[in-house]
């Protein structure tokens, strides 16, 4: 499933090909559902991250931040065995030219909450650098969300969501949301299992930032309740001490 928002650029800098611009531009029509939502345009979100087991199985999304680390939801239970994969719009066709990283550590966010899933993020450094390209490059850190959602065609999916204030949200989740989140949603779109850890992206001046990562919502993945993200702007400190420290 894929999602895409539109905020104030909070800009990594630090590669060649910079942040948050596709060399294949999206086309973004409407409001589609996610589930049987619109294809995305192959490789127009060029930091989308499928992490697999060792098996293949899709399990969680990310987003590429810069050619050594990759963000995701903490809830997704990362392994050293699992396989990072980028450049890939179609699951079912072996003929893209993929690239399959390993993780080579994985910070989990300290803080993070099984119970109340606060702090939900976590920090990927692969063990050998992404290549950078039309088909793979960064996402400025700060809204479309994008990913594969279980139930869902094999390849990309992207809706466009209506950004809510918590306080517009807590009238679906009550106090269960906090000041780590933001909410997207409740119009006839949401994300849903499998779209797990991947970007919520808004765009300014031009650049894709990553707002939110995909973090919980309806069990039934209903499109009239909104859908909940890790708000990263309340994370970013954690990160740059991380990637800095590491």
């Amino acid at each position: 499933m894929a999602f895409l928002w539109i905020l104030s650029c909070l800009a990594f800098i630090g590669t060649v090909y910079g942040c948050g611009v596709p060399a294949i531009r999206p086309v973004i029509t409407g409001y589609a559902r996610i589930v049987n939502g619109e294809e995305a345009v192959p490789h127009s979100w060029p930091w989308q991250v499928s992490l697999q087991d060792y098996t293949g199985f899709h399990f969680c999304g990310g987003s590429l931040i810069n050619e050594n680390w990759v963000v995701t939801a903490a809830h997704c239970t990362i392994r050293t065995s699992d396989r990072v994969i980028l450049g890939e719009h179609d699951r079912s066709s072996s003929a893209e030219n993929i690239q399959t990283l390993a993780p080579g550590k994985v910070f989990r966010h300290p803080n993070y909450n099984s119970y109340t899933i606060n702090n939900d993020i976590t920090l990927i450094k692969l063990a050998t650098p992404a290549q950078l390209g039309t088909r793979v490059s960064p996402v400025c850190l700060r809204c479309v969300t994008t990913g594969w959602a279980a139930n869902t065609p094999p390849r990309l999916q992207q809706a466009a969501l209506p950004l809510l204030t918590n306080t517009e949200c807590q009238s679906y989740w009550g106090s269960q949301v906090t000041d780590l989140m933001i909410c997207a949603g409740a119009s006839g779109v949401s994300s849903c299992m499998g779209d797990s850890g991947g970007p919520l992206v808004c765009e300014k001046s031009g650049a894709w930032t990553l707002v939110g990562i995909v973090s919980w919502g309806s069990s039934t993945c209903s499109t009239s309740t909104p859908a909940v993200y890790a708000r990263v702007t309340k994370l970013r400190a954690w990160v740059d001490q991380t990637i800095a420290a590491n």
